[in-house]
């Protein structure tokens, strides 16, 4: 189960990096290929919508099937583990909503970059006509 979390970390990491680089005043000369790049990893990048959902659906069947430990009857031992193991549910949770977040900006900010592009193509164009 490690493996997915991890491939879920890598494609948000992803997402970030690109989001920064497409926001970052001064790579106008990179922007081009970058916007170019984004937009081919777009629909790729859709799958981490639905395996976003797999994780937080065994996220909760986790939480729902985990033995509770709030009495005196837990040793010291086993209200660690559970302690932990609600941890990492909550970091988990939280990899989850990073990821949709950074899909979501990303996918705004490209289509915004690119009608951006668009409107400095046709303010030059009727400048170029006066």
């Amino acid at each position: 189960m490690a493996l997915e979390w991890v491939v879920l970390g890598y494609a948000a990491g992803a997402e970030a990096i690109m989001l920064l680089l497409l926001t970052v005043p001064g790579l106008d000369p990179l922007r081009k290929g970058l916007i170019t790049v984004t937009r081919s990893l777009l629909k790729p990048f859709l799958s981490v919508v639905p395996f976003c959902l797999f994780l937080l659906m065994d996220i909760y069947w986790k939480y729902e099937n985990r033995p509770s430990c709030e009495s005196d009857s837990c040793s010291p031992s086993e209200h660690l583990r559970h302690q932990k193991s609600i941890m990492k549910s909550q970091r988990n949770a939280l990899l989850i909503a990073s990821a949709l977040v950074f899909y979501w900006l990303l996918y705004s900010v490209t289509g915004l970059v690119v009608k951006i592009d668009q409107l400095n193509k046709r303010i030059e164009k009727l400048k170029a006509q006066d």
